[in-house]
């Protein structure tokens, strides 16, 4: 694949793209709109805008013929979803979707292992999402991610690809109940510490805060070693830039007094087809940070999923064998996701090139059955815990 086109509306970042891909100025742009007043000059575009921003132009992408890889989520509701999906049918392009827990190598290994029956048929999932107390903190509390947009809120946002890998587990069994459960329980005013400051750098209690700003995002610069999180912070994370952005900016606001409203803990119950009974959480409020842990129950045997591991246990045999990811063979540097984004870019560039959507795992009308999970669970949810019989 050869990048030879950039819409971005921040500056530094545009020029970031440019410089990267040798890019001419006739194809750099501030905006997607602007591309899409062009004649057709690419196979295919990646949509890596918010949320919120994704149907339109995925829509205005599929009506010139580009093939298509969007973040997730698809998008914030659900007719908005189902229109993306039209419009990857009316144009017949071909449209996936960045749920990269489909392409790791060890989640393909357990798709496989319970295609081929190796623990009979599935009883149950019990399906844990630990999102980790500082990325809570960061993305849903002071980011990106902290209010509810139309539909979506942080079941979408964080964990559309946990409901998406169980309906996967269970293939086309559908589901028919769906109950959920959770609130905005902590990150609020209530919780405030007595002593606490509206901002990390002023408060007197921010050295013994597990929530520090400072302890975030300054000690990773002061140490050399700017991680992830600091860039988003600001695009050069040194000590003058990311100090100003805590000083002035959401994330060096206290947890307690941030403008969040989205869920921090969330269960979810499911019955599906044939007694099938699936259970999952959300919570911000573990030391493991997106290391979901996943127990598959069979009549013939277990699977236990620990982050990159997992371990198969056959009943009729009492034997146990454990599994890790093997690194791809080839050279790469897209080692995120325990290098989910490296088979997930690799099949979308084949299916691209050989014209063959089926060579992608997450295309459109399995991405919106497992939306419209996330859908049906945030309906139930806000209307107390109601039980709702559904057929997704």
């Amino acid at each position: 694949m050869k990048v030879v086109g950039i819409a971005e509306p921040r500056e530094m970042r545009r020029k970031m793209f440019a410089e990267k891909y040798s890019l001419t100025d006739d194809f750099v742009f501030t905006s997607w709109e602007e591309v899409t007043i062009r004649e057709k000059f690419a196979d295919a575009v990646v949509i890596a805008t918010l949320d919120d921003l994704h149907k339109a132009p995925c829509i205005a992408f599929a009506n010139l013929g580009y093939h298509i890889l969007c973040e997730k989520p698809m998008a914030c509701t659900e007719i908005e979803c189902i229109e993306m999906v039209e419009a990857s049918r009316k144009n017949n392009i071909i449209l996936a979707f960045g749920h990269v827990m489909r392409y790791t190598n060890e989640y393909m290994t357990v798709k496989k292992l319970i295609d081929e029956g190796e623990i009979g048929e599935i009883v149950g999932i019990q399906h844990m999402e630990p999102v980790g107390w500082w990325h809570f903190a960061h993305s849903y509390v002071r980011g990106n991610w902290k209010k509810e947009i139309k539909d979506c809120g942080s079941l979408m946002a964080k964990s559309c690809h946990d409901l998406d890998l169980i309906k996967h587990f269970l293939g086309d069994k559908k589901c028919l109940k769906i109950q959920s459960f959770g609130s905005l329980s902590y990150f609020k005013l209530d919780n405030k510490p007595k002593d606490a400051s509206d901002r990390c750098l002023d408060c007197k209690i921010e050295k013994t805060c597990p929530y520090s700003a400072v302890r975030q995002y300054i000690k990773p610069v002061e140490s050399g070693i700017p991680d992830y999180f600091t860039k988003v912070v600001c695009d050069v994370p040194d000590i003058e830039n990311i100090t100003e952005a805590l000083r002035t900016g959401p994330y060096g606001k206290c947890v307690y007094t941030s403008d969040n409203d989205v869920c921090d803990h969330q269960t979810v119950s499911m019955e599906f087809e044939d007694g099938k009974y699936v259970t999952f959480t959300m919570s911000a409020f573990t030391r493991s940070v997106c290391t979901r842990k996943i127990k598959i129950l069979g009549t013939m045997g277990e699977i236990d999923c620990d982050g990159h591991k997992f371990v198969l246990s056959d009943f009729r045999t009492e034997k146990i064998a454990t599994f890790t990811p093997s690194r791809p063979k080839q050279m790469t540097t897209m080692s995120g996701h325990g290098f989910a984004d490296f088979y997930l870019m690799k099949n979308f560039v084949q299916a691209v090139a050989l014209n063959d959507p089926t060579i992608i795992s997450s295309g459109p009308e399995d991405s919106l059955r497992g939306h419209r999970l996330v859908f049906a669970a945030e309906r139930s949810r806000k209307l107390g815990g109601k039980m709702m019989e559904v057929n997704i």
